[in-house]
C-alpha cells in the first residue's frame, strides 16, 4: 500500500536527439512545461535565478481549482541537473521535482521525476476525509503527474530536436 507519508515518487524519461547544452535550455527554464502540461501554468521568478535557494512562485489549475506554490531551487547543475522543491526547505517540502539530463551517443536522455511530501499537500485533507481510499488518491495523482510530465519530457525533446536541427 502506497502511503502519502511513504513519499511516493513518478518518473519519465525520453531519448532526445540533440546534446545535452540544446536540451538544457528549454529544461532549464521554469516556463516551458506550462507550454505541455494541463496544471502548471506558469512561474514568476521571486528572487534572481536560476541558481540553488533561488525562489519562484508556480501556478496551476486542477479540475477548475487555481492555487499558487513557492517554491525553491535545491540542485543546480547546468546541463545536468535542476531540481526545486516546494516550499523552503528539505524538512517541510511538499513536493521535489527534478530534471536530470544524461549525456548519450545519441543525445541526450532526459528524466522528469519528482516525489510527494512530507509535509502536508492539497491531498492532506481529502485523504484525511477518507484514509480508507488513500492509496487510490495517492495513485490517481500520481498518475496525472505521470501524464503532465510525460507531456513535459515530449514537448522539452521536441523543443530540442527543433533546436539541433
Amino acid at each position: 500500500m502506497v502511503k502519502y507519508a511513504d513519499g511516493p515518487t513518478a518518473e519519465v524519461s525520453v531519448m532526445v536527439a540533440a546534446p545535452p547544452a540544446e536540451v538544457w535550455t528549454h529544461a532549464a527554464d521554469i516556463n516551458v512545461p506550462a507550454r505541455f502540461s494541463r496544471e502548471f501554468q506558469g512561474a514568476t521568478w521571486l528572487t534572481e535565478g536560476p541558481t540553488v535557494g533561488a525562489t519562484f512562485e508556480g501556478r496551476n489549475n486542477r479540475e477548475g481549482r487555481e492555487w499558487s506554490v513557492t517554491c525553491t531551487i535545491t540542485d543546480y547543475s547546468p546541463e545536468r541537473v535542476f531540481e526545486w522543491i516546494v516550499g523552503a526547505a528539505m524538512a517541510t517540502k511538499v513536493a521535489r521535482w527534478r530534471f536530470d539530463l544524461e549525456p548519450v551517443d545519441t543525445g541526450t536522455r532526459l528524466t522528469f521525476s519528482a516525489e510527494m511530501g512530507p509535509a502536508p499537500s492539497g491531498l492532506t485533507p481529502i485523504i484525511e476525509q477518507m484514509p480508507d481510499r488513500e492509496e487510490d488518491i495517492v495513485a490517481r495523482r500520481l498518475d496525472e503527474w505521470t501524464q503532465n510530465m510525460t507531456a513535459t519530457v515530449e514537448g522539452i525533446k521536441g523543443l530540442a530536436e527543433a533546436g539541433a536541427a
